[in-house]
């Protein structure tokens, strides 16, 4: 069970990771970039998605100090929901208009 717990983590560290260079740079991966209209939501999404699912992997290994499973499953499960929304939200809400495309007539 250790094994199943820590290849979590592993990947939570890694959708972390992507979370923020996504942030800082705007890069995506490209099996997503067709789809993503809003880069920092999805950004968002993938770092509140690791770091729940990092918290759950420390909670299993006791690094961090026990709570009860009623707290860390329903923390968990709220960041978890929270970033998946923040990632399909990225994918549905459409592209945002920049001041600097205003029309050029001025009006």
């Amino acid at each position: 069970m250790a094994w199943i717990a820590g290849t979590g983590a592993f990947l939570g560290l890694l959708a972390i990771a992507l979370g923020i260079v996504t942030l800082r740079t705007g890069w995506i991966l490209p099996t997503a970039r067709r789809h993503v209209t809003r880069p920092r939501l999805h950004g968002l999404g993938g770092l509140l998605t690791g770091t729940s699912v990092v918290l759950q992997g420390f909670f299993y290994f006791r690094v961090l100090p026990r709570v009860s499973w009623e707290a860390g499953f329903f923390v968990g499960n709220a960041l978890l929901f929270a970033g998946l929304l923040l990632i399909v939200l990225s994918q549905m809400l459409p592209l945002r208009r920049s001041q600097d495309h205003t029309d050029p007539s001025g009006v």
